[in-house]
């Protein structure tokens, strides 16, 4: 039960940004920067759905299964993963997923950004370097892991609904996201 009133059957951050759409507005605005705009920025190597890996990443170690669910249904989607194996694999244990030793590094520098932004350590920055990211790929995953450290308490400070065991609700909220980005008529 929400801590407040919210618009009963509205789930995750829709029924909070549904309750205040002044702020669901800059917030989806800068989700769509972090996980849509700038994966085409010239210095940008991260695509859309490793950028969700990211957020999908953080929601999970922040336990916030609305947005570790619907952030991984998104990026599921962008990379080709029906069956949720590459998400799955990457929230247990993204050492050892099949993703490359880029996102390996900068995934190692999300969970320090999760813990705090003081865990961050010049090593971890330099080892993505040298894995090949650049400074936007840098700058970018530090604000997503601190955006979705934010989002994840917004939507578990409120106590909002999820829907558990509907994988479906997720995946077609996902199509909705791919096409039409995150939106302040229809959030997250």
């Amino acid at each position: 039960m929400p801590h407040i009133d919210l618009i009963p059957g509205i789930h995750g951050i829709r029924g909070p940004m549904t309750f205040s759409p002044e702020t669901a507005r800059p917030l989806n605005d800068l989700a769509n920067v972090l996980l849509r705009a700038n994966a085409h920025h010239p210095d940008s190597t991260l695509n859309e759905g490793e950028r969700e890996l990211i957020a999908t990443y953080v929601s999970a170690r922040n336990d916030c299964y609305f947005c570790q669910t619907i952030h991984g249904a998104v990026a599921s989607h962008h990379l080709g993963d029906t069956e949720w194996t590459l998400v799955e694999s990457v929230k247990c244990d993204y050492q050892t997923a099949a993703i490359s030793d880029k996102l390996k590094a900068l995934l190692t520098i999300a969970a320090s950004v999760q813990q705090g932004g003081k865990y961050v350590t010049t090593e971890q920055v330099e080892a993505a370097r040298l894995q090949g990211a650049t400074d936007r790929d840098i700058h970018d995953t530090v604000l997503i892991a601190a955006a979705f450290c934010l989002f994840n308490r917004y939507v578990d400070g409120l106590a909002t609904t999820a829907p558990v065991n509907n994988p479906d609700f997720y995946r077609n909220r996902a199509i909705g996201v791919v096409a039409n980005g995150y939106a302040a008529a229809d959030p997250q």
